[in-house]
């Protein structure tokens, strides 16, 4: 079966800018609906496609965290070159480490964080990338004889990005205390319990006096794809309004 590789998007709307990142092993749909909400209410929305993602596993696993910040900043660039000079940030689990990150390093109006973890195990990731393989594998239709053999080859390639991506996680967690801008932080109940727990040490640990943080009770990981979709993107439409713009 032929694949429709997701690319990066921008949906126009008005002169308020917002950045949207998406997951590890995910891509741009992560945030595609959320993108299209805000634009009814006249925000402009850019979505960059991280490098390696959306793509075969064996293109995910020659990338790493650097070249994904790269995506990010070139986005928000992006942003900026369009005249834009008050930009927002929005992002679910690896979106929401680079959200924190722009926070200590960039300029930006307002933060979301959804789905952030505040340290991440090697195991955990490479589990990550092995079931993002084997869906890829299946969606392509290729038989489960086929897919044993490419899946195990694949256990055995190095995957040094993981290691880099566990120091991204534990960075940025150092240095919260360096976030001043505004910040909203959400997790899913359904998820496991490192997400609440790293929801509220972001939220005692940022140093901005703007802030919330709300739990969703039928959310699991993937929060903008869940049951909670809709109130999900009701309240991140409440916080940005909110912003100084």
């Amino acid at each position: 079966m032929k694949i429709v590789h997701p690319k990066s998007f921008t949906y126009r709307g008005g002169d308020r800018a917002v950045l949207l990142l998406h997951a590890f092993t995910g891509n741009t749909v992560d945030v595609k609906k959320l993108g299209k909400y805000l634009q009814k209410y006249n925000y402009t929305c850019h979505a960059p496609l991280y490098k390696g993602h959306g793509l075969e596993p064996n293109a995910l696993i020659k990338t790493g965290p650097k070249d994904w910040w790269q995506d990010v900043v070139n986005g928000y660039q992006l942003l900026k070159d369009d005249g834009f000079e008050k930009i927002a940030v929005v992002g679910l689990s690896l979106g929401g480490v680079f959200s924190l990150k722009i926070g200590t390093e960039l300029n930006v109006n307002g933060i979301v964080s959804m789905s952030v973890p505040i340290r991440r195990e090697i195991d955990v990731l490479h589990e990550r990338v092995l079931t993002y393989a084997k869906r890829y594998k299946q969606f392509q239709g290729k038989s489960e004889e086929q897919i044993t053999v490419e899946m195990s080859e694949l256990k055995n390639n190095p995957m040094h990005g993981l290691s880099e991506f566990q120091e991204l996680v534990d960075n940025t967690s150092q240095k919260l205390d360096l976030i001043t801008s505004p910040i909203f932080v959400m997790y899913g109940l359904l998820d496991d319990s490192l997400y609440k727990e790293s929801a509220n040490f972001i939220y005692d640990t940022v140093r901005t006096d703007c802030k919330k943080i709300k739990e969703y009770t039928q959310s699991e990981h993937m929060m903008t794809l869940g049951k909670d979709a809709e109130e999900l993107n009701e309240d991140i439409l409440i916080f940005l309004d909110s912003l100084d713009w």
